[in-house]
């Protein structure tokens, strides 16, 4: 982050990590050409999240209404007698 935000020059960089300047000019150059899809996964991610608390949150509604019917339908059946 520091080569691409101009932070400290490549060589100072490559030095202190002892790594070839080449090999940080090559992260670089990279990471500006990629970071879109960086964000694109996030975003990607996120929109999965809300999907899956959607979907969760139906799923609930109708665990919810099923438990109610089963409950009414064991009712009914107790009075009629039906075991």
């Amino acid at each position: 982050m520091e080569a691409l935000k101009g932070i400290k020059p490549v060589h100072q960089i490559a030095a202190e990590n002892e790594i070839h300047p080449v090999q940080v000019s090559q992260w670089k150059k990279e990471l500006a050409e990629r970071v879109g899809e960086i964000f694109e996964r996030k975003n990607a991610r996120s929109d999965e999240a809300v999907d899956d608390k959607r979907r969760i949150a139906a799923l609930e509604r109708k665990l919810g209404q099923v438990i109610i019917e089963r409950d009414w339908l064991s009712e009914k059946s107790k009075e009629l007698g039906i075991d």
